[in-house]
């Protein structure tokens, strides 16, 4: 087969290591600030007199500000200065968890909550397409997917985090860390980020978010990306969601069953193989096999209940697998320049937030029906079914 890539010497320079890992390191950091409650929901309920039921309304709205910044804010990147962007979005956060850190009333932890999702969640995908748009076009799979790995780590380590301050120090502490992180890399990024892409297209902020439902009805990739992606987080949180109970079960503490989210960080490190595999042509191989595991990974994960080793290999599977997928997403529908990487992620994530409250409330359903082996069933029919779309789709989609 001949080869039609450009010639060395006319490709674009490559981002500077040092850059790509600030982009992966921020995108970790504000991520974080999305998943720092989920451990400190009976001690919020304490202080602030809620019900263990009533606490619930913390991460309700945390997940409404993740959906406002991927309806109203992330978008903003493909109209304004992406760097002057990131860089107020960044103050505001910080001054925003300041803020949370102070708040004594329900109202104030609430308002705190959801700007600390609002704003986290604007600049994790903000950060993502930033990198997109100033990767050269032959690396953008690399960069993006190294970014993405350090959103995975930012996830998978706020819990733990979040834990261990509250333990020495009280959960105001946790925000106030975070403040401070927040200051520390905005200095960073004030001095490293590059001079963002021009925008080529001049859109009233209106014609912008109109132009959001375009992209999902005529972007074939969007589409079929968007809908893998959904299944996939849809798997994901059928497993996150229900592996609780199997191991409160078993007499597991909640630190015990949080550490097994740190078996995922597998996950992390391989998510920039993804991505340099999709930047070499190779994204449909890659895509195929990550499903293929996906799978397979749920026969591991099914014998939980009787032996620890299964789970882990099933855990590390599993992310692995999740991860190579949602890279190889990413790296697909960042492939072409644009002006419209900011909108074309947050169309993407809005699949993601779909298919995880979809899964989320599938399992815990299909849990008190049918127990964990039921659960079981349930992902690996899902992962088949993602399996199956995608070679339903791999024609259309190479065309």
């Amino acid at each position: 087969m001949r080869d039609t890539s450009p010639p060395a010497a006319t490709l674009a320079p490559a981002l500077a290591p040092s850059l790509v890992w600030l982009f992966a390191a921020a995108a970790g950091l504000c991520v974080a600030n999305v998943y720092y409650a989920q451990p400190l929901l009976a001690t919020l309920a304490h202080e602030f007199g809620m019900t263990d039921a009533g606490s619930g309304m913390v991460i309700t709205a945390t997940q409404t500000g993740c959906a406002l910044a991927l309806l109203l804010v992330v978008p903003l990147g493909d109209m304004l200065n992406r760097r002057r962007l990131t860089l107020v979005q960044l103050v505001l956060l910080g001054a925003s968890l300041a803020a949370l850190a102070c708040a004594t009333s329900t109202a104030a932890l609430l308002a705190g909550m959801l700007l600390a999702g609002l704003l986290g969640t604007a600049m994790t995908q903000g950060l993502i397409a930033y990198a997109a748009s100033v990767a050269p076009r032959h690396e953008r799979g690399r960069v993006v997917g190294t970014a993405q790995g350090g959103v995975v780590i930012g996830l998978l380590l706020a819990r733990t985090l979040s834990g261990v301050v509250t333990d020495l120090a009280g959960w105001r502490a946790v925000y106030l860390l975070s403040a401070v992180l927040s200051l520390a890399l905005l200095l960073l990024l004030w001095r490293m980020l590059p001079p963002p892409a021009p925008v080529m297209k001049r859109l009233s902020y209106g014609a912008l978010l109109a132009s959001m439902l375009d992209l999902l009805k005529t972007n074939r990739v969007l589409q079929v990306r968007g809908v893998l992606a959904l299944l996939l987080f849809a798997v994901f949180n059928i497993f996150w969601s229900a592996l609780v109970f199997p191991l409160s079960a078993q007499g597991y503490s909640h630190t015990a069953i949080g550490a097994f989210g740190l078996v995922g960080v597998a996950g992390a490190l391989g998510a920039a193989r993804a991505g340099a595999l999709a930047d070499r042509g190779r994204a449909q191989w890659t895509t195929g096999a990550a499903l293929l595991l996906l799978l397979v990974s749920w026969l591991p994960l099914a014998f939980a209940g009787s032996a620890l080793w299964p789970l882990i290999v099933g855990i590390i599977a599993l992310d692995l697998a999740g991860q190579a997928i949602h890279v190889t997403n990413q790296s697909l529908i960042f492939k072409d320049d644009s002006d419209a990487h900011s909108r074309l992620v947050a169309c993407y994530m809005l699949f993601y937030a779909v298919g995880s409250g979809l899964g989320a409330i599938a399992a815990t359903s299909v849990y008190a029906l049918a127990g964990w082996h039921g659960v079981c069933a349930l992902g690996a029919a899902v992962s088949l079914l993602a399996l199956l779309f995608w070679r339903w789709t791999l024609p259309a989609e190479q065309a």
